[in-house]
């Protein structure tokens, strides 16, 4: 019965974790029409950011500052931030496919740089977490798995509130104006770049806040962490649940993550033992089938977005 437990903690602590990081997509490309490629970057710059923070000294490497926990984590999201803005700043004035190409690009970068710069985070070897907080005083067993899942879970739900008022305040109608036609809202006197670079920052904020307590969980982050494929499962999960739906953005977390494990499993304990080498090939086409297949059959998502009418139009209404 604990080892049920157990798996339940550590599989929706991982979902909850990613939801987080969907709903940051969701605020680019749900809201704001920014087809952001480079998810990874962002979430990987938070992680490596929070770690290095964080950590304590390792030899040959930049780090060891031993910042308190949640300094540590707020630094890792600054340090996503100031990445977006960068990046932002590049890329923001691209379009569509090639927003998302640059991007991509960007996460290829990413992971490269971290594969190679050993002096940075160790390199391909990666870097090892801290001392978790409150350990010496519920151990590394299961109360303290749980009390993690209860904190990511706060947040995942301060997130989630955050994100929901934004979308119903001005700011979130005219992120939404400005994915219908840009034009227009321009002509209204708004400024469609400077809207769109800070919904993007804002997005990667959310996402490095993801990759900062992704790290925390595991207490390890390396390059194999931060692979490109971990950008299309997160789009898988914010396509099958429905772009520019909060709700959405979580409940297909929890779906696609759900059929990832699942589907490991399942290949692991029924699959020949010369299929269940190439598992986890075999689990990224399934990806690409999930995003085609949504695409085609139901591209609005299980949960579509709700248009959000202002409480002056009901009043007329």
């Amino acid at each position: 019965m604990i080892g049920v437990l157990s798996y339940l903690v550590f599989f929706v602590t991982v979902a909850s974790i990613l939801s987080i990081a969907v709903l940051g997509l969701n605020l680019q490309w749900g809201n704001t029409g920014l087809f952001n490629g480079g998810v990874v970057a962002f979430f990987g710059a938070g992680a490596y950011g929070t770690l290095i923070l964080g950590g304590s000294p390792q030899a040959n490497q930049l780090g060891g500052f031993e910042l308190p926990y949640l300094m540590a984590l707020l630094g890792g999201m600054v340090i996503a931030g100031l990445v977006a803005w960068i990046v932002g700043l590049l890329t923001l004035r691209l379009r569509h496919d090639y927003l998302a190409i640059a991007t991509f690009g960007v996460a290829v970068a990413f992971e490269n740089f971290m594969r190679n710069a050993s002096w940075l985070a160790g390199g391909a070897q990666g870097i090892r977490g801290f001392e978790r907080p409150l350990r010496d005083t519920l151990g590394n067993g299961f109360a303290y798995n749980a009390l993690f899942l209860c904190f990511v879970l706060v947040l995942l739900i301060g997130t989630y509130l955050f994100l929901e008022r934004l979308i119903q305040s001005p700011f979130g109608r005219l992120l939404r104006a400005i994915r219908e036609d840009e034009t227009a809202a321009q002509s209204l006197g708004k400024s469609p770049s400077r809207i769109r670079l800070t919904s993007f920052v804002a997005g990667s904020v959310i996402m490095g806040l993801a990759g900062g307590l992704y790290a925390t969980f595991y207490a390890f982050i390396s390059p194999q962490d931060v692979l490109p494929i971990l950008t299309f499962q997160i789009w898988a999960m914010l396509i099958v649940g429905g772009a520019g739906n909060n709700k959405g953005a979580v409940m297909g977390t929890f779906l696609i993550w759900g059929a990832w494990t699942a589907s490991g499993w399942a290949l692991s304990r029924f699959a020949p033992l010369d299929v269940q080498l190439y598992t986890g090939s075999i689990q990224f086409v399934l990806i690409g089938f999930v995003i085609v297949g949504m695409l085609m059959w139901r591209p609005q998502g299980l949960f579509p977005e709700k248009l959000v009418v202002s409480q002056s139009a009901r009043s007329k209404g």
